[in-house]
């Protein structure tokens, strides 16, 4: 591998969680709120890999918000996913994945997948409890990677994948999933449901608003 090229100073890519209007528990964990700089996620890969899932994060959470707490566990039959039961099941895998990234199979002996999919929580408080811990658990580790563990193997259910494939693979992963929120999120807001992107018959408007910018 070819010596690392010295990169020009970057601006910190700052990660601020939204606020959300919502019960918290006295021992509840703090939301992920930190400062990520260019020194301490050395790697242009790392970075845009970072500001991507930050950005997917926040498009959950958005969504997340704008759903009442009954709304969270609904299902549209025994078969589908409610919200609370996608975001146990996205905390399952960060927990699993994250752990331990670059030393063990990121499939973990100890996880129990198909509990994920059951529904065990009440509140809103709880699910953001866990949703917080997963997405710090994957942030603190991509965190401590350089460029030299890139093109590192680790192992998911004993399949090979450099370092770089197996976060493009759990990028690919979470985004499915934050997609299912969005939609569920919009499906049982129905009126209520605030765009998260462009509104329909809205696309002219907002194309000439950023056109008369300047570029950056």
């Amino acid at each position: 591998m070819s010596p690392t090229r010295k990169s020009s100073p970057k601006k910190p890519i700052k990660i601020e969680s939204n606020k959300r209007k919502f019960p918290v528990k006295a021992k509840r964990k703090p939301a992920v709120k930190k400062t990520i700089s260019h020194s301490n996620v050395p790697s242009e890969y790392l970075q845009s890999a970072f500001k991507v899932l930050i950005s997917y994060k926040t498009l959950g959470e958005r969504a997340i918000g704008q759903v009442s707490e009954e709304k969270l566990f609904w299902q549209f039959n025994e078969g589908s996913n409610s919200i609370a039961i996608i975001v146990k099941h996205l905390w399952g895998n960060m927990i699993s994945r994250w752990t331990d990234f670059l030393t063990t199979d990121g499939e973990k002996p100890w996880r129990n997948r198909d509990t994920e999919f059951e529904n065990n929580f009440k509140t809103r408080a709880e699910l953001f409890s866990i949703w917080d811990e997963g997405w710090t658990r994957m942030f603190d580790t991509i965190e401590e990677l350089n460029d030299n563990d890139l093109t590192k193997i680790v192992y998911i259910r004993g399949e090979a994948h450099t370092v770089i494939e197996a976060i493009n693979r759990q990028i690919a992963h979470y985004s499915y999933h934050i997609g299912q929120i969005v939609f569920i999120a919009k499906m049982v807001s129905k009126d209520q449901w605030k765009s998260l992107s462009i509104p329909k018959g809205k696309s002219k408007e907002f194309n000439e608003k950023l056109f008369a910018k300047p570029k950056h």
